[in-house]
Formats: structure tokens, sequence, C-alpha cells
């Protein structure tokens, strides 16, 4: 049993909880609580870690059925978690890889760009709100928040294991790529001229979204071939990106699941 935080293990997960470029270079996330562990692919599972109130559980012998896992002491367990009330088990998770190509679907592509998004809860969100909605794959650039950072994967709960995602370098690049294979970009944006809903978002379709505060850049506003704009009434500016996105995201799920099966949207 573990019983310091100075053990090296302990060392390695506040690590990994703290810092992205650890996260990064060893291509390893901390995912903390029973559901992010059971849903996770056991072969993307790198350690698992447990507290000695966890294992008193009367259901724990069964989720950890034929998983090897470390027992942590409770006073150091409540330590290394990075939430308020810790469920007791937490998992170091393979970060899974994509490549651009793989997100690109035919006509079938929808995807979700993030530029500049600050809120791992917002990320998170987006995410999980995005497999509901069937899309194909979130793109997101290097001053959006850390998709791997411990908030955000909480936020999931548990769709980083099945979204595919791309972490793009050059997000102008990358948008310009996209549209080289037949995606129709749409902006999220203030200044755009048709509503959202009367869009056509039955073919291959991106979504644009920009960060919290100032929206999307010029640059990369420029590169959609619509912008539009989400009608708001009383004082109201603009709506949380999360929010935005969702709307975005099932109006074309709502409009492929209608030209597909018209029976199901009555």
């Amino acid at each position: 049993m573990i019983t310091s935080r100075q053990n090296q293990q302990m060392k390695r997960i506040m690590l990994l909880e703290k810092k992205a470029g650890a996260r990064r270079e060893q291509g390893l996330f901390v995912a903390e609580g029973k559901k992010m562990f059971s849903e996770a692919p056991r072969d993307w599972l790198r350690g698992v870690y447990v507290s000695e109130r966890f294992l008193r559980d009367p259901g724990a012998g069964k989720m950890l059925s034929g998983v090897e896992y470390e027992v942590v002491a409770d006073t150091v367990f409540e330590q290394i978690s990075d939430t308020v009330t810790p469920q007791g088990i937490i998992s170091l998770v393979q970060m899974p890889r994509y490549q651009l190509s793989g997100l690109l679907r035919g006509e079938r592509t929808h995807l979700l760009i993030l530029e500049g998004i600050q809120d791992p809860g917002n990320l998170g969100t987006m995410l999980r709100t995005a497999e509901g909605a069937g899309v194909t794959g979130v793109i997101v650039n290097r001053t959006t928040a850390d998709l791997f950072a411990p908030k955000t994967i909480r936020s999931t709960m548990g769709s980083i294991y099945r979204m595919p995602y791309f972490i793009a370098e050059n997000l102008a690049e990358t948008v310009r790529k996209i549209k080289e294979q037949g995606v129709r970009i749409f902006a999220a944006h203030l200044s755009g001229e048709r509503q959202y809903d009367r869009a056509d978002y039955t073919k291959a379709t991106a979504f644009l979204i920009g960060s919290e505060g100032s929206g999307l850049s010029e640059e990369i506003s420029a590169l959609s071939d619509e912008r539009l704009r989400i009608p708001m009434e009383g004082a109201v500016e603009s709506l949380n990106a999360a929010v935005s996105a969702a709307l975005l995201m099932y109006e074309a799920k709502r409009q492929r699941d209608r030209s597909s099966s018209p029976e199901r949207s009555l």
C-alpha cells in the first residue's frame, strides 16, 4: 500500500494533473472517478489507484475484476485527488491519437472547430455534446484549453474516450485543408446575416466557434463560407460558447435525421 505522497507514482499523478507539458510528453492523462474508470478502454489503462475506503465498497471487487491496481492510503489519496469529494479511484490513461483524415467522413462529415476556448468545463461539455449530436470530430487550436486537463476530462463524462479530435498547430491552414475536401464551413458570428436554422447542414459541414470573450478571430471567420447568427431577445448580446455550439450541432443532427428518415421528425 502507498502511504506517502512522496512516492514516485503519487508525484507522477500530481505532475500529470498540473502540467499540460508533462501530459503531452508522457502521452498520459489522469481520469478520476468511477465513471471515467468504467468507460475507459482497458487497453488504454496505464495505472489504476484506489483508496482504502474505495475497497470497502461492496461493488469494488466486481468493478476492479481483471484489472491490476495499487492501493493508496485514504489520507494520501485525498492529497493527490483533483476533486473536492474523491470517489476513491484514479486512472492513468494513454492519450488516443487521431489523424485529420480520420475525422472526415465524406458527406457525413460533421465537425466542430474551436478557436481559443478558455474554459475547460465549456470544452469538456462541447465534446460531450458533440458525441450526442453525432459529430465526426472536434478540432481545436493551441490557444484552446487543454483537452486533457482534469476539469476538461471530468466535463466530458467519458466522451473523451470516443470523440475523435485533432489539435491544429495552424488552425487557418487546417480549415483550408478541410474546405478542399468539400466541407462547407459555417461560423457562429454576431455579424451573421442568416439565422442558424435556415442554412442546410445535410451535407459535409463544419461549425466554427470562437472564444467566450472575443469570439472568432477575423482571420478564421474570414475562411468561413457563411456567417450565422443565433437570434436573441432582451439585452443579451451573446450566448455561452458551449450553448451556441450545441444549438448548431443539434440543428445539423435534426436536419440529417429528418432527411434520412422523414417519419422520425414527426
